[in-house]
């Protein structure tokens, strides 16, 4: 092995890319959870929520998704230290799949917060 240096700033950004393909094309979570962002995202250009719930909406799919890219990392890492089955292996894999949970519960709480009200504001005028 040699010595290491550390990259420049346009090689750090390549590796970034290179990880974020990597866990678009290994996990079916990413894209799940991506096209969810993007539907709220969506709803939310429609229904005019307001710049502070933008801020929030943004930051939860953030949270999503980079607890998922870390979930990635996480089993990437177990995998090759430990290929067959340890159960210290598996409750590393399944702390950070814990994590991605908690994401997912803080991002579906903040979607009702910011959606609820307008839902059932559009439901009672409609019916």
């Amino acid at each position: 092995m040699g010595r290491y240096e550390k990259p420049g700033f346009w090689s750090s950004l390549n590796q970034a890319r290179r990880g974020l393909v990597h866990t678009w094309k290994t996990q079916e979570h990413m894209k799940v959870h991506v096209v969810a962002g993007s539907g709220v995202l969506c709803i939310a250009g429609l229904c005019g929520v307001t710049k502070f719930e933008w801020l929030f909406l943004v930051l939860a799919i953030g949270c999503v998704i980079g607890a998922e890219v870390m979930n990635t990392a996480v089993e990437t890492v177990v995998d090759l230290v430990e290929p067959n089955f340890h159960v210290l292996a598996r409750t590393a894999k399944d702390v950070a799949s814990g994590a991605v949970v908690v994401a997912v519960v803080q991002a579906v709480v903040i979607g009702m917060v910011v959606f609820l009200p307008r839902l059932v504001g559009f439901v009672s005028r409609n019916f």
